[in-house]
């Protein structure tokens, strides 16, 4: 991969934590992600299942993951097994993990060919009385289709029905949601790379550029400093565009006297990025605009100094939606009236500020986490508050990633990404 190498004792370490919360005489399966098709002999570039990375670090097709830490054979407690690599392929597409790579990468000893999978399996299986399956059970998961590891599951159960199934899925949520210092330094990395695109651009944008020209200029930036990309769809929305929250088609002129919303972030082994920044197509704010922007940004701030251990979630954004309504009061977007019979279920500010002000970030850009247990030291946490005026043609967002903290403030990690309005002009027209 292009990234630099991730220390194993990462994913030693996620391991030894993941198995000493399985159940007695239990094993665990995880698989890679597939290469999926496009057409004719075309694929999407591929990505590595969240999870198995995690575990193992790694970030090939065609793996799987066994964990059985009560297995009678020690070399059997970690395994991993392989797409085999040859001659052939090497020459074709690179050469493969083997078992010197794979425990470079990931700290695991025993190695066996996919081919093998099925036989040594089946001992593994006769020797266990639980499996744990793999599932996706994230809060947005809406996709409809078949992963490998849903045709795997499927095999699983068809072929092995008397076993007691249990669910990886609770335990990955709660560890994956605390990061390890390591992590933390890749998440680092990311929101660096981030920076340097943002400051790239902010010398870039002058009237009558492009959208889709602003994006390739951030993807040159991320692809020159070892990201693969953009870790979600990039949103690069200028004049009423930015009112959309999901506006991804990237298409437009931008105009002199708007405003462009960026919500961007670069990849970095895995592991994402997500910035939100709103600046002046002409290099100045007029007066409305700094009005609105220092509203949201004030909101921002207090926001983020409520990402302390223990804070719960519904609360946080209820407090939130406190905060932002005492701005839209100020600045005559609501009236008394407005909040006084507002709906509870749909409050005042909604129809300014309409979505969620945070979630958990880490390998994937919503990641892993259990929004119903208070906030804990470690976890990474995206704070981006937004007031959305179509009637202004304006739509502003500002978004950081946080690291909750055991004592202290929490931690910016784009803490050096300009955001105050003086810093972004004397940038834009220096």
């Amino acid at each position: 991969m292009r990234y630099e190498p991730i220390s194993k004792d990462l994913f030693i370490h996620n391991r030894k934590n993941f198995m000493a919360q399985m159940k007695p005489n239990s094993l665990a399966v995880f698989n890679s992600n597939d290469i999926y098709p496009i057409g004719a002999d075309s694929t999407i570039p591929f990505q590595q299942d969240r999870n198995i990375y995690y575990l193992s670090g790694v970030d090939q097709e065609e793996s799987i993951l066994v964990l059985f830490p009560d297995a009678p054979k020690p070399e059997h407690r970690e395994i991993l097994f392989l797409k085999e690599t040859n001659d052939h392929i090497a020459v074709w597409e690179g050469k493969k993990i083997d078992e010197e790579k794979a425990l470079e990468i990931a700290g695991i000893n025993t190695v066996y060919w996919l081919k093998d999978f099925q036989k040594i399996f089946h001992e593994l299986m006769s020797q266990s009385e639980v499996v744990y399956v793999n599932t996706n059970e994230h809060y947005r998961a809406a996709h409809t289709t078949e992963t490998r590891e849903e045709r795997f599951n499927k095999w699983l159960k068809e072929n092995y029905p008397a076993h007691q199934v249990a669910k990886s899925n609770p335990i990955l949520q709660r560890l994956r949601s605390a990061k390890h210092p390591l992590e933390l330094e890749i998440m680092q990395k990311a929101c660096y790379i981030t920076e340097k695109a943002f400051r790239r651009i902010l010398k870039h944008i002058k009237p009558d550029i492009w959208e889709f020209e602003l994006e390739a200029e951030i993807m040159h930036e991320f692809l020159r400093n070892r990201s693969r990309g953009f870790a979600y769809t990039p949103i690069i929305a200028s004049g009423k565009n930015a009112t959309v929250l999901h506006y991804i088609e990237n298409k437009n002129q931008c105009k002199d006297g708007d405003l462009i919303l960026f919500d961007v972030g670069a990849e970095y082994a895995n592991y994402a990025s997500d910035m939100s920044r709103t600046i002046p197509v002409n290099g100045k704010f007029t007066t409305r605009q700094k009005q609105i922007y220092n509203a949201v940004n004030k909101v921002k701030k207090e926001a983020t100094n409520l990402l302390v251990p223990g804070t719960d979630w519904v609360a946080y954004h209820k407090e939130v939606g406190k905060m932002m309504t005492s701005e839209l009061l100020d600045l005559k977007l609501l009236d008394k009236a407005d909040v006084q019979n507002e709906d509870p279920k749909w409050p005042a500010y909604k129809k300014y500020f309409m979505h969620g002000t945070s979630h958990h970030i880490g390998l994937d850009t919503h990641d892993y986490g259990l929004l119903y247990e208070p906030m804990q030291a470690n976890q990474v946490f995206t704070v981006e508050p937004g007031i959305y005026i179509p009637e202004e043609n304006m739509g502003i967002r500002l978004e950081d990633d946080v690291v909750i903290q055991e004592n202290g403030e929490p931690f910016n990690l784009m803490r050096n990404i300009p955001i105050e309005i003086e810093e972004i002009e004397e940038i834009m027209n220096s």
